[in-house]
C-alpha cells in the first residue's frame, strides 16, 4: 500500500478528513515522516500495523480508539472503547471553570470519563482539588492513567458511583463546583447516530428518555454538597439549554447559557438564588 491508495481507502471512510486521518496513522504505526511520504507518493508504505490500524478504521471504529490517545485542551488522554471520546465542545466548559472557580478550590467531576473535564482544569489550576466520579471500574482505571499521564493524580480522588442511584458516598464532602458533561443523548436519537458513535459507550450516551435524567437528578440530589458559593457546570445539548433553565428554576438556581465557538448553546452555568 502506497499513499496513494491509503488516502483512496480513507476518502470511503471520511470524505471530509481523509488527509488528516492518513497523516495520524502513518505518524501512529509507521517510523516514516510525513515529508518523505509527500515526496515518495508512489512508494510502498511498510508496516503490518499500519494495515491493521486502517483495516479498523475502515471498520468505522473511532481513530481516535485505534491510536489510543487523544488532545483535549492543553492535555493529552489516553482513550479507549471504555469511555467518550474527548471533543473540543467540552473545552468551553473547562474554560469556564478555570475561569470562576475561586482560590483553593475543590470540586467534583460527575460521569467523568476520560477524566478529561476534572484533570485539564486540575491541570490549569494547581490550587485546586477534585473528586471524579464514574459508575464503571474499567472507565475509573482509564481516568487513573490519564491522571498519572498529566501529572495530577494526587490532588483528585477516583470514586466508583452510580450517579442516578439513591446510593449516597458523599457524606461529609462538600464542593466549591459541581462539574459534569453526563449524558443527555435521548433513544430515538442514539439510533440515528454515526456508526463510529455508536462504538461509544452506550451508558455514556444515554441521557433517559428525555435526554435529561442525568440534570434533574443533579441538580435535585447533589446540589446539597454545594457551598454558600458553589455552582455548576454541564455540557449540554444544542437544543436544551430550555429545559435547562426549567430544571435550575425549579430547584432555586439562576441559569446561564454559554455558547461555543460554533454559536451553539454548549454549557448551562447554573448559581444559586
Amino acid at each position: 500500500m502506497n499513499y496513494i491508495e491509503l488516502i483512496e481507502r480513507l476518502k470511503k471512510v471520511t470524505p471530509e478528513d481523509y488527509e488528516f486521518e492518513a497523516r495520524v496513522l502513518i505518524e501512529t504505526f509507521t517510523d516514516y515522516k510525513m515529508s518523505y511520504i509527500f515526496s515518495h507518493r508512489d512508494e510502498q508504505i511498510v508496516g503490518e500495523a499500519l494495515e491493521k490500524a486502517l483495516q479498523r478504521r475502515e471498520n468505522r471504529e473511532p481513530l481516535q480508539y485505534i491510536v489510543g490517545k487523544w488532545d483535549f485542551y492543553r492535555q493529552t488522554y489516553f482513550v479507549d472503547e471504555n469511555c467518550l471520546i474527548p471533543r473540543a465542545d467540552t473545552e468551553i466548559l473547562v474554560e469556564k471553570a478555570i475561569e470562576i472557580l475561586p482560590e483553593n478550590a475543590r470540586f467534583i467531576d460527575l460521569c467523568t470519563g476520560s477524566g478529561c473535564i476534572a484533570i485539564s482544569t486540575l491541570c490549569e489550576r494547581s490550587d485546586t482539588q477534585a473528586v471524579a466520579v464514574d459508575k464503571f471500574e474499567k472507565t475509573l482505571d482509564v481516568a487513573k492513567k490519564n491522571a498519572k499521564l498529566n501529572g495530577v493524580e494526587k490532588r483528585v480522588d477516583l470514586m466508583i458511583l452510580d450517579v442516578l442511584s439513591e446510593e449516597n458516598k458523599l457524606d461529609g464532602y462538600s464542593f466549591d463546583a459541581i462539574l459534569s458533561n453526563p449524558p443527555y443523548i435521548r433513544p430515538e436519537v442514539i439510533e440515528t447516530l454515526s456508526k463510529e458513535v455508536k462504538h461509544e459507550p452506550y451508558a455514556a450516551l444515554w441521557g433517559g428518555d428525555d435526554g435529561l435524567i442525568f440534570y434533574n437528578k443533579i441538580v435535585k440530589d447533589y446540589s446539597q454538597f454545594l457551598n454558600n458559593y458553589g455552582f455548576i457546570l454541564f455540557e449540554i445539548g444544542y437544543d436544551q439549554a430550555e429545559s435547562l433553565r426549567i430544571i435550575a428554576d425549579e430547584n432555586g438556581f439562576n441559569c446561564e447559557i454559554i455558547k461555543d465557538y460554533a454559536g451553539r448553546d454548549r454549557v448551562a452555568y447554573l448559581t444559586k438564588k
